[in-house]
């Protein structure tokens, strides 16, 4: 019978089976996590022109934060958003966006503090305060980047993107200022990344839907 121990020892081919199976599923893996950070190394290229030089807006996305202090996703998108930013741009400024969506405090002011507080930012600060979604993140943060010449939106780079197009229908003149952030890292959230990914995709395929409806 298969799997019988004989002699002290496994059958031989219940052993080979169980190997082929376990490389099988960590190649399965694997191509999982490499797929998600193609996915996401796409997504950090998409919507960007390669802008002129001049003034810069970095405008980084909340995330919902119910507690009092930035969660470490918001805290993350600070420090990406402080690592976009052009050492050699003439002007930069850092834009924190969302409401209270989940808590007493807003996202955008929570991030502040993390970001002045604890990264050591000192340059030019805007917030916005009142958005609810990635949509009103867009629209409330386009007063605070009329005037600058490129414009970086930083988030997960699936998110970044989603937001890029949201810039594009709202404003197709600021849309065409927007570059790169530095919000991908290979690596940097590997195993999530392909999480990220289905979850765009799932958000474009139904808003294609309520567009069709």
């Amino acid at each position: 019978m298969i799997g019988i121990r004989r002699e002290g020892r496994a059958d031989p081919w219940f052993a080979g089976y169980v190997r082929k199976r376990t490389r099988l599923a960590i190649a399965a893996g694997l191509g999982v996590l490499m797929w998600g950070e193609w996915a996401n190394w796409r997504a950090s290229r998409r919507c960007v022109g390669t802008g002129t030089a001049g003034s810069e807006a970095v405008v980084v996305l909340g995330y919902r934060n119910a507690g009092p202090r930035a969660n470490a996703m918001n805290r993350w998108r600070v420090r990406a958003g402080l690592r976009s930013i052009d050492a050699a741009a003439p002007q930069s400024r850092l834009v924190l966006c969302g409401g209270a969506c989940a808590g007493p405090q807003t996202e955008a002011a929570l991030m502040a503090h993390y970001a002045v507080q604890y990264c050591g930012y000192n340059g030019e600060l805007a917030l916005e305060q009142w958005s609810r979604s990635t949509w009103e993140n867009i629209a409330f943060a386009i007063p605070f980047v009329k005037d600058v010449a490129r414009i970086k939106i930083v988030s997960l780079p699936t998110h970044a993107e989603t937001a890029r197009r949201y810039l594009a229908e709202q404003s197709p003149e600021l849309a065409a200022r927007l570059v790169r952030g530095r919000d991908y890292r290979f690596g940097e959230w590997l195993p999530l990344k392909p999480v990220f990914a289905l979850y765009s995709v799932a958000k474009r395929f139904d808003r294609t839907r309520a567009g069709d409806a």
